[in-house]
């Protein structure tokens, strides 16, 4: 039955929902104090700025000014409407709700559109259905047994719901029309195909084992379809295309199902396919991801940051292997996150490797021996030189040093220099002197960078300083927020636009009707309610700031005084516009009275409104 959740309720979710713990389920925090921090997740940046504090429950970023408590920190990083994420954490602290939610509630404050909703409706009606066909069916048993003889556990293919398209045209185009889905919605979600010729539809899957690609929440976005007969001239795997719920360069396969094992140990394992994750759950690895069929991006490093300060990349041992590791090491590095690389031998890649050494082998001799960043590199530089001839030799050692110039101790020199000096014959002295030079070239360069940035950080600084009418208004809403009769008293004395800057008005207006309806102060149902992420850090930062309850009278009216005054500077501002203009139209009586008001109200002001 459709209904609103009862606010008891809402409290015990709440309450029983720890923010720190909820927000370590998706991201790394760190505890300095009685606070803890980590690299803010709706923006980027290197310098951990977001804080969480357990005594208040709230978290707050002081570089984007993002902030909140654990319902509305799941509402924007799921991007859920409020009762969606109330669902979530109720599922997560065990708490019951007995009802469900109308769909116009469900979606009332969520940024996702109707028409992706659908999307991600169809697709996980579509990941139902392939998976009833493969465990269920006599079609699937081909596949089924495919998957068994592969070392795919009768398990791991629940657990991820592996499936089976049919090889017939249209089968899951028929379903989705007869559910009621848009069939040019489908199409663009990349479930289906319409043809040109007749604008008919048929699937883009046929034949294929299916195995879901899921967001980092577990809700499934797309599908990679794998062949059973390889023989043809069909794709070995065909995967859902860029859609308005698929964006490759951000997914990251197994996230979901692996963010509790991250936070166990504190590391994830990069791989280049979704198979080589499967393989590695089977081995015992549940701490594996893989990009979709894309290079590294930054995209991806950013999820990873907020997870982890360490990465193993383990891809195919192939040469594009071992190129697309060192594009990814280096990346991972520059990220200030501690890299390392398992590398393959053979050319393998991890599932071969597996079912040719084992498990055991795999996860003890590749996984848990993994070679140093600056080792990786070294070997990289390497290969295919010879150190016979003079160019190969001085190639090597300038490739290893552009490596060793950044971010490395004098031990970790030391060490690799010795060796550079055994295998190339030149002496420690000579690269010793040859680092120095570049160490010194690369400092130069980040000076000159980092004066580029300083002036655009002071600019920055200066455009976002607040003034004195700013802190008023800031000091006089959180009065506001933490008591409703300050609220009342202003109403009261014919107030009804006591702040200036159309932001606070906007977060006052909503606040009276939060009072109406509620009456008690609560400033975190209020930003729940609230469904403007830029009216939620005004009010988020009013909360944050330290207030003064023994003269809380005195400093509210120095408040409306400061605010009254700026108003009265406003409209002096424009009373001398106007003169202007009347003086301009000879029109000497109308500028005589504008004169007039404009020292009526510089009165006022010396006499402190």
């Amino acid at each position: 039955m459709a209904g609103k959740i009862p606010e008891h309720v809402i409290e015990q979710i709440r309450s029983q929902s720890d923010i720190v713990d909820v927000i370590s389920d998706y991201m790394q925090l760190t505890k300095k104090g009685r606070n803890y921090f980590g690299l803010c997740p709706f923006h980027g940046e290197q310098t951990p700025s977001f804080s969480v504090s357990t005594d208040k429950q709230i978290f707050h970023c002081f570089g984007c000014g993002a902030g909140g408590n654990a319902i509305t920190f799941v509402m924007d990083i799921e991007q859920l409407s409020f009762p969606d994420a109330l669902i979530k954490l109720s599922q997560r602290a065990g708490i019951p709700l007995e009802m469900e939610l109308s769909s116009e509630q469900t979606m009332s404050n969520s940024t996702v559109s109707k028409k992706e909703q659908q999307m991600r409706e169809a697709h996980n009606f579509a990941v139902e259905f392939y998976h009833h066909i493969l465990i269920n069916t006599e079609d699937g048993e081909p596949a089924l047994n495919y998957l068994l003889e592969r070392g795919f556990t009768q398990e791991q293919i629940e657990t991820h719901q592996i499936g089976w398209a049919l090889p017939n045209w249209d089968t899951l185009s028929i379903l989705l029309e007869r559910k009621g889905y848009d069939l040019s919605e489908m199409a663009e979600s990349g479930l289906i195909i319409q043809k040109e010729s007749d604008g008919s539809y048929f699937d883009r899957f046929r034949g294929r084992i299916m195995f879901p690609i899921r967001d980092e929440n577990g809700k499934p976005i797309a599908f990679s379809g794998r062949i059973l007969n390889t023989d043809g001239e069909d794709a070995k795997y065909l995967n859902s295309p860029e859609t308005p719920i698929f964006h490759k360069s951000q997914v990251l396969y197994n996230l979901d199902k692996a963010r509790a094992s991250i936070r166990k140990v504190r590391q994830v394992i990069l791989m280049e396919g979704f198979i080589d994750v499967l393989a590695a759950n089977r081995a015992g690895i549940f701490n594996a991801v893989a990009t979709m069929g894309t290079s590294l991006t930054p995209q991806h490093i950013t999820k990873l940051k907020r997870l982890v300060q360490q990465v193993t990349v383990c891809y195919d041992g192939d040469n594009a292997g071992f190129e697309a590791a060192k594009r990814a090491a280096q990346m991972l590095n520059e990220e200030k996150i501690k890299v390392e690389v398992a590398v393959i031998p053979d050319k393998l890649d991890p599932d071969d490797y597996i079912r040719t050494h084992g498990q055991e082998a795999f996860k003890n001799q590749i996984i848990e021996k993994p070679h140093a960043y600056i080792a990786f590199m070294m070997m990289h530089a390497k290969r295919g030189k010879n150190f016979q001839f003079e160019n190969d030799t001085l190639q090597y050692i300038q490739e290893v040093l552009e490596t060793l110039k950044n971010n490395t101790s004098p031990i970790e020199r030391d060490l690799y220099i010795r060796q550079l000096s055994n295998e190339t014959n030149i002496s420690q002295e000579a690269i010793s002197t040859q680092l120095r030079k570049i160490a010194a070239d690369n400092v130069k360069e980040k000076k000159r960078e980092q004066s580029t940035v300083n002036v655009s950080s002071t600019q920055m600084q200066r455009d976002r300083k607040k003034d004195a009418t700013d802190r008023a208004e800031s000091i006089l809403l959180a009065y506001m927020l933490h008591d409703v009769n300050i609220v009342n008293k202003v109403l009261r004395e014919g107030n009804n636009e006591p702040f200036i800057h159309e932001e606070y008005l906007s977060v006052f207006v909503r606040l009276t009707g939060f009072y109406e309806e509620y009456e008690m102060a609560d400033f975190h149902r209020f930003v729940e309610v609230l469904n403007d992420n830029d009216l939620r850090k005004i009010v988020m930062d009013a909360a944050l700031l330290e207030r003064d309850p023994d003269n809380g009278e005195a400093e509210i009216n120095d408040c409306l005084k400061q605010i009254e005054k700026r108003r009265l500077e406003l409209k002096i501002e424009e009373l001398k516009h106007k003169q202007k203009e009347a003086e301009k139209m000879h029109e000497h009586r109308r500028a005589l009275e504008i004169a007039q008001q404009i020292i009526e109200l510089s009165r006022r002001i010396k006499m402190g409104v």
